[in-house]
């Protein structure tokens, strides 16, 4: 959607995305993968910058995730460093246009991840414009049946990764882990 602003035209654009592969344990070998279609969503609210904590946003989206979840009667997660690590490697490689917007590279970074699980998924947000991008990512993924699937899973730890460009785009993956 176009804005017009004091400072010209913006856009604000949210395009979401998820994916679920149930894993065998031990062997980190997928079973089952469910793809969701990417979701896009406007909205009315606009930056006013396009410099953003990428660490701050990350907190942010796990503390939110969290909150939804206590309230929904489940377990927090668990933020855990070697997830959070792939997950930002995966921001960061949209952000840099190295990889496309998706799910490109799922089972390679959940296997890279030095953790033996026995299920894992991933949720992708992609956003510009706006001024609180961790909250517009959360609302819209809590707003999408697939994403919230993921959300609500059966997971005990996540890593979260965001990574931005210098024409404002805001790329943000969680990566979600059940493991015993």
């Amino acid at each position: 959607m176009f804005r017009q602003t004091a400072f010209g035209i913006a856009l604000s654009t949210l395009v979401l995305a998820s994916e679920l592969t149930t894993a065998s344990f031990p062997l980190h070998t997928a079973t089952k993968k469910q793809i969701h279609q990417p979701l896009s969503i406007s909205s009315h609210q606009v930056a006013s910058t396009t410099s953003f904590k990428t660490t701050a946003l990350e907190k942010s989206v796990f503390e939110q995730i969290n909150r939804y979840r206590v309230s929904q009667g489940l377990t927090k997660l668990t933020l855990n460093a070697n997830i959070t690590k792939q997950a930002r490697i995966h921001s960061q490689n949209m952000a840099n246009g190295k990889v496309p917007f998706s799910h490109q590279g799922f089972e390679r970074r959940v296997t890279a991840i030095p953790l033996i699980y026995n299920s894992a998924a991933e949720n992708v947000a992609f956003n510009q414009g706006y001024s609180n991008p961790a909250s517009e990512a959360v609302t819209g993924w809590i707003k999408s049946p697939g994403h919230l699937e993921n959300i609500k899973g059966k997971y005990n730890l996540t890593g979260i990764g965001v990574a931005a460009n210098k024409k404002g785009e805001v790329y943000l993956t969680q990566i979600f882990l059940y493991t015993r």
